[in-house]
């Protein structure tokens, strides 16, 4: 007979390590697995200074936080850790995201923390704790597909961080568990309230946990002077408008704050990081219809190696606030290439684009992959590549 979390045995003979960052939903994942009798041990991970952090509210994994998670802890009666994870956080977060602004992407450091500090050496630590499963506040929801689990979009859409969790491997998936895939944000208040935490009214963590007051190019600035060198910005038909003070500043599809005018609206539509030229043009021009991707992670029935000649019909989602379209991925070669059937607009590379089998509640992750090229349409491309000067091939930036 199986227990809640889908393991043999009696609920008091499996250990469960909760990963508890010290906000409102795993307090009460934590209080949930108390309440159900399982062998808990919390675990906080302090990943950045704590001085800095204890003055930023909506922050995580630091100062205030690391605290609140000793005290839910404490009033649960369970045995609390804090593991001093700030250099490998600094060297697979920061630095990386610093790296990924300064080569013209836009990054999604959530994903990367998830990926590589979260879901990788997290869950080496409670393995060694001697842990049966590993789990977490997220809102996405698991279920046994043969004797694999399957990622499914959570019941409250609008807390959905499937987004975020596209490059959680296989192995990674039948260890981890997330219990508040089936629940609300306020039926998880309300537990809140019932376990008596006192984070119940506790605001939601910011996206950037690390990035104080939401200025990320003063973080990128102190990491890397030079990022913030100055340059041209030019229109795709080729005119110097004006002058920047670094690509940092910029993202694509920006359409405020660029600092020049022509009498007509203007976004960026791509940063030359090498030149550093920061590339305006109209909206149009921001049009995007095909994508390649590096570092894929699939997490779908069979295999990527299994994808037909022809492609396999997709929901595709390019950003964590847009909705699944619908794509087609392919495999052309060594490369994966996705194909959005309507085009999106502001597209960019270093983001993520994560497949679903269908754009319903009830959409199962197939994957993901970061976005290492936006392809627009033809008029654009020419235009874009007679400015670079490189084809869209050799244009295209290193992986991660």
């Amino acid at each position: 007979m199986l227990n809640s979390l889908g393991l043999p045995g009696r609920p008091e003979d499996t250990r469960v390590v909760v990963a508890m960052s010290g906000g409102v939903d795993s307090s009460v994942v934590a209080g949930l697995m108390k309440r159900e009798g399982y062998d808990v041990i919390g675990v906080t991970l302090q990943l950045y200074d704590h001085g800095e952090a204890v003055q930023k509210k909506g922050a995580c994994c630091a100062g205030q936080d690391i605290h609140d998670a000793r005290r839910v802890a404490e009033s649960l009666n369970i045995p609390h850790y804090v593991l001093d994870y700030e250099s490998r956080f600094r060297e697979q977060v920061i630095e990386r995201f610093a790296d990924s602004y300064i080569n013209g992407e836009t990054p999604i450091p959530c994903v990367t923390c998830n990926q590589t500090v979260k879901f990788k050496d997290l869950l080496e630590t409670a393995k060694d704790l001697g842990a049966d499963v590993l789990v977490t506040g997220h809102y996405v929801r698991t279920q046994l597909e043969g004797n694999r689990n399957a990622m499914f979009r959570p019941v409250d859409l609008d807390r959905d961080q499937s987004y975020f969790l596209f490059a959680t491997t296989q192995e990674q998936l039948d260890f981890i568990r997330f219990p508040l895939g089936g629940m609300t944000k306020p039926e998880v208040r309300k537990l809140a309230e019932e376990f008596g935490l006192a984070v119940a009214d506790k605001h939601d963590s910011q996206d950037i946990c690390f990035v104080p007051q939401g200025r990320y190019t003063d973080v990128i600035a102190r990491l890397r002077p030079h990022a913030a060198d100055p340059g041209e910005i030019v229109h795709v038909d080729g005119r110097v408008l004006g002058q920047h003070e670094g690509i940092i500043h910029f993202t694509i599809g920006q359409r405020r704050g660029i600092g020049v005018s022509t009498g007509e609206p203007l976004y960026v539509v791509h940063l030359d990081a090498e030149n550093r030229r920061v590339i305006v043009g109209p909206k149009e021009a921001l049009a995007t219809h095909k994508l390649l991707l590096r570092n894929v992670n699939w997490i779908g029935p069979g295999h990527l190696e299994d994808i037909p000649a022809e492609g396999l019909n997709v929901f595709a989602k390019v950003r964590s606030t847009r909705p699944p379209t619908e794509a087609v991925v392919r495999k052309e070669g060594d490369e994966i290439t996705v194909e959005l059937i309507a085009g999106e607009l502001g597209v960019a590379p270093g983001q993520a684009c994560v497949f679903f089998d269908e754009d319903t509640q009830n959409a199962r992750v197939l994957g993901g992959g970061w976005i290492q090229r936006a392809e627009k349409d033809q008029k654009s491309e020419d235009a874009l590549q007679a400015l670079i000067g490189k084809s869209w091939e050799a244009a295209s930036l290193p992986g991660n």
